[in-house]
């Protein structure tokens, strides 16, 4: 496998998830990276909540950065020929309605009911809880793209999520950069894992039993 950084690795892994022709949104942070790794003929459009539906695969540079076109996060991005613009209102409109395919965020604890915990440490200060609340309520599908632990090396993956929760039972996948995890009514099964690592290994950095039906895919 090509070895490349860690959130790039996850961020590819998460574009194979994404349907052709259906609407994606694409969280603060290291979701923003997975468009580049998706095939434009895929007919897949990317949404911005801040009001924008058609947002580039590229990076802006020097020839096509322009200050006014940005992210939900204030970051610059490309727009495609078919580009459309909104305000928030009706952004959260299409969020609400069930028009978003999959949402893919990013997250501070995922368990293995499928909770959400996104948006808050206790102690530190936020803006707010931003948009996740919609979108993970809104998507048909949503998928959280993450390292598998926490810079000091604990999981963040859990029995139970210990921090303020985003959403309840709402995640369907997790993706990090060991493995490919589906969240079930009988609890997280393990579906692929990476080339550098093992079963026993994927485990150790989980804080919640993994089920394995079959031997999981290599990716």
């Amino acid at each position: 496998m090509e070895k490349i950084d860690v959130r790039d690795r996850i961020a590819k892994r998460v574009a194979q998830e994404l349907t052709p022709n259906t609407l994606v949104n694409l969280g603060i942070g290291m979701p923003t990276l997975v468009a580049k790794y998706v095939d434009p003929s895929q007919g897949i459009l990317f949404q911005s909540e801040n009001g924008m539906i058609g947002i580039g695969m590229d990076i802006p540079n020097e020839s096509n950065l322009d200050p006014d076109i940005s992210n939900a996060a204030g970051q610059p991005v490309t727009a495609l020929p078919e580009v459309t613009y909104f305000d928030s209102a009706l952004s959260f409109s299409i969020i609400r309605g069930g028009h978003v395919s999959a949402s893919v965020l990013g997250a501070l604890e995922v368990d293995q009911q499928g909770n959400l915990a996104n948006w808050i440490i206790p102690g530190k200060m936020v803006p707010g809880m931003g948009g996740a609340m919609d979108l993970v309520t809104g998507a048909k599908k949503v998928i959280i793209a993450m390292e598998h632990c926490d810079k000091r090396g604990n999981p963040k993956i859990l029995d139970n999520c210990t921090l303020p929760l985003t959403a309840v039972a709402a995640v369907d996948l997790i993706i990090t950069e060991l493995a490919v995890i589906e969240v079930t009514r009988d609890g997280l099964v393990l579906l692929e894992i990476s080339d550098d690592t093992t079963i026993d290994l994927v485990q150790a950095k989980t804080a919640a039993p993994l089920i394995i039906y079959n031997t999981p895919k290599v990716f």
